[in-house]
């Protein structure tokens, strides 16, 4: 199989990865991205930012490798957008991270068309989403240029086309789910009616060639990162359900070739379209996840991740945490919840609130995962689970005890450009399966649950509890 240059341009970096056909890893470079969180829940990247680190993370990742390379291929953060000229590339607003709320005002003047951006589109009608985004960018930063996806203006810059791809297009609010088309009727709904959008490509399609890593290279393969994940953690079957934990934490499960919409308050999403034929997942959010851990380094309770099972206290002394500090998603879609902390007492240390931290985005991860199960109707068996986070075993251990499964850790802490790759790989090779495609593995570790059944179910109640009390409190300001 050929080999092919990865990049994965996520919030906090840009990973580039060469990767040869035997699934051998022969270069990588990484450069951090720092995201600026604005008061009033702005969250900002600087875009000439952003396309240095796919540039340089790219080229240094071909350097180091020392090989031809067959393809390059683009996995992006799915709804971070931005304002640019088409005519030069050049940037006319910052890009707007997914986690920015300052669209609030905007989905709450279109609450009443919420039910029907649903049913249209799987999706709930949140500013975590593309166009909400794209629409305040609009109303108050510039009418002039373009406005997508940052996927589509780091193709640009690559190929000179315009494109994004079915995944990515899927997490707008302006696509239809049963077809991932851009919907007319959406789009002038939130005033986008006019604009001139990207065409929506297949993930399997070469969509153009760049120069910008030597010669001239197919770029193919585009997909989100989170679709992407869930593709390298082989979960090809309906039911397959993986977690990365990156910035936030995302739970996606496989729904099949159907386009099913949750009852649950999940997001129904496209996973990728190949060989013609589209795959769907439900999708669930927990916002702060490795931001969290970032938050409490800013705050002096670690100096770094690694330190978190060395602070982390063995238990909480009943404190409890809603890590709420970007809203939350799924089931509760309250992008102005604030976090909270209970149960405190003159003698809680740091290490109480480091734990009550990391069982907080447990239990959001096995909320999710609930709702998951009610969707698909069958509990999960496994979770498949990857991302910086998974290197604590507190934090593991709490998502195995809470869920009720085992934690299956994925061996790679590639798995979203690898995903891409077999994206790459199917593009170049027509005769490919996309589970050929995929490279096989064996988890590195699996963390079984070891709390009873009763203690899983207290936790979540108490939690559960505090969630309610903190949006209650929320609610009354």
């Amino acid at each position: 199989m050929s080999t092919v240059l990865a990049i994965d341009q996520g919030t906090s970096g840009t990973k580039a990865i060469v990767v040869d056909g035997d699934g051998g890893v022969l270069g990588i470079a990484e450069h951090p991205v720092r995201p600026a969180y604005l008061p009033g829940g702005g969250v900002e990247q600087d875009p000439g930012e952003l396309l240095a680190s796919v540039l340089d993370a790219g080229r240094q990742a071909v350097a180091r490798a020392g090989v031809r390379i067959d393809a390059v291929t683009l996995a992006n953060q799915g709804e971070t957008v931005l304002a640019w000229d088409p005519a030069t590339g050049e940037p006319l607003s910052q890009a707007i991270v997914w986690q920015d709320r300052r669209s609030e005002g905007i989905c709450a003047e279109l609450a009443g068309s919420g039910e029907r951006i649903a049913g249209t589109t799987g999706l709930i009608l949140d500013p975590y989403f593309s166009a909400p985004k794209m629409a305040w960018l609009r109303r108050n930063v510039t009418s002039q240029g373009v406005v997508t996806t940052s996927d589509s203006w780091i193709v640009h810059h690559l190929t000179g086309e315009f494109v994004t791809d079915v995944s990515t297009a899927g997490r707008s609010l302006v696509t239809r789910l049963d077809d991932a088309e851009w919907d007319a009727e959406l789009l002038g709904l939130f005033g986008l009616g006019e604009e001139r959008l990207p065409r929506i490509v297949s993930c399997d399609e070469v969509v153009g060639r760049t120069a910008a890593f030597g010669g001239r290279i197919p770029v193919a393969g585009l997909v989100v990162d989170q679709q992407a994940a869930l593709l390298a953690e082989n979960c090809l079957r309906v039911g397959d359900a993986k977690c990365t934990f990156g910035t936030g934490a995302f739970l996606l499960a496989n729904t099949g070739t159907s386009a099913a919409r949750s009852t649950a308050g999940l997001a129904a999403s496209v996973a990728w379209r190949v060989r013609g034929e589209t795959s769907y997942c439900f999708d669930g959010q927990v916002y702060t996840a490795a931001s969290a851990v970032r938050w409490m380094q800013d705050l002096g309770f670690v100096r770094t991740a690694a330190d978190l099972d060395t602070v982390a206290a063995p238990d909480s002394e009943g404190v409890l945490c809603v890590p709420a500090l970007a809203g939350l998603a799924a089931p509760w879609w309250r992008p102005d919840a604030k976090a909270a902390f209970t149960g405190m007492t003159l003698s809680t240390g740091p290490g109480h609130l480091v734990l009550a931290v990391l069982q907080g985005i447990a239990a959001q991860v096995a909320e999710v995962g609930g709702l998951v199960a009610t969707d698909l109707g069958q509990p999960l068996t496994t979770l498949r689970v990857d991302g910086g986070l998974t290197r604590s075993r507190v934090l593991m251990q709490a998502v195995a005890d809470l869920t009720r499964i085992p934690i299956d850790v994925y061996p790679s802490q590639h798995a979203t450009p690898l995903g891409a790759v077999a994206l790459a790989r199917a593009s170049l090779d027509p005769s490919l399966s996309l589970e050929d495609a995929v490279d096989p593995w064996e988890p590195s570790t699996t963390y079984e649950p070891r709390w009873s059944a009763d203690r899983a179910a207290d936790f979540r109640s108490r939690w559960g509890e505090a969630v309610a009390a903190a949006l209650t409190r929320e609610g009354e300001r």
